[in-house]
């Protein structure tokens, strides 16, 4: 029997007597010694704060009754692989994004200490065999993330001042915040734009004021907004209308026929080894970077235009690297 589960069992037999109970009785349901029996009493008292108080002329222990009734146990079991999971869930609360609703979230990392001390995993060495690697992410503003998270959950209005950084222009707009998306290591608010009449995705590093309203965001349908930001590749929204073609050297299938680039994308592999991925975009900005990435081991197929882009950007790209460029 691991300590955690001792420590329920401890829990359900106070909590199922109105007498005390003795230690002997404790040590024959516990099956355990006399040591063990009040380590696990104070790991009761000490981890889950409960009310254990000792009656010296019964000499047993007993719950203390509180006008709220008997005092409860988290209704949370976990085994050894969950117990580990959570050690990985409090490095991963503490390297992505460090700051990042850090108040709101000590309260939860206390307790996940205090359950894995019962189970001796509270190591502070674990720190260090743990790495979140969060390449290319950009630091939201903390203030305008718990506007935003907030606006969401309560479904109010916002108004924001955002800046964009494709015209490079600053606007001020209403939005009905939809969902907080969390992608590629960067958050990003879809929402229903009142000015644009339509939806948008707002990167929430880029919001440089914002204040929420006491007005009633406006609610749209989860199958509108699944076809307006899930249907088109990546993070720019809108509906699907062309696919994408492309064709990997029988190398780069290994990696690429276990890779999700979007959730209607079709693959198979080919005769000579060779693997054909189609996706569907409509606007061909990210998928050309992801495309650009993989070099002389992918070839667009399809459509023309595509690959007329691909080509130019890697002509271009050759060009940085003449001679003549170099003499300039």
């Amino acid at each position: 029997m691991s300590n955690l589960q001792r420590i329920y069992q401890l829990h359900r037999i106070l909590a199922s007597r109105t007498l005390p109970v003795s230690h002997q009785t404790l040590e024959e349901r516990l099956e355990c010694s006399r040591a063990t029996v009040n380590r696990t009493i104070e790991s009761l008292r000490l981890y889950f704060n409960a009310p254990i108080l000792y009656d010296r002329e019964r000499n047993g222990y007993y719950y203390e009754t509180k006008e709220s009734g008997c005092f409860e146990l988290p209704g949370i079991w976990f085994d050894a692989q969950e117990l580990h999971a959570l050690l990985t869930m409090q490095q991963l609360l503490e390297q992505i994004q460090p700051g990042l609703l850090a108040m709101q979230l000590k309260p939860l990392q206390e307790r996940l200490k205090k359950i894995l001390a019962t189970q001796q995993l509270n190591d502070p060495g674990a720190t260090t065999r743990i790495r979140i690697l969060t390449m290319l992410s950009r630091q939201p503003a903390l203030r305008h993330f718990q506007s935003a998270a907030s606006a969401v959950l309560q479904r109010k209005r916002l108004d924001i001042v955002y800046h964009s950084r494709g015209r490079d222009q600053q606007t001020e707009r209403i939005v009905s915040p939809q969902r907080l998306t969390h992608y590629r290591d960067n958050w990003y608010l879809d929402a229903w734009c009142h000015k644009r009449e339509a939806l948008r995705s707002f990167a929430v590093e880029r919001i440089a004021a914002c204040q929420m309203l006491d007005c009633a965001a406006r609610d749209i349908a989860d199958s509108e907004l699944n076809g307006h930001f899930a249907s088109s590749y990546g993070i720019f929204a809108g509906q699907a209308k062309y696919t994408a073609v492309l064709r990997f050297t029988a190398e780069r299938a290994r990696w690429v026929a276990d890779e999700q680039w979007h959730p209607q994308q079709q693959g198979q592999f080919l005769l000579d080894g060779s693997y054909e991925l189609r996706v569907p975009y409509a606007n061909e900005t990210e998928l050309v970077m992801d495309i650009l990435k993989h070099g002389a081991a992918v070839e667009v197929i399809a459509p023309e235009a595509l690959r007329q882009t691909i080509l130019q950007n890697l002509q271009q790209a050759q060009e940085n690297y003449l001679p003549e460029r170099k003499k300039e």
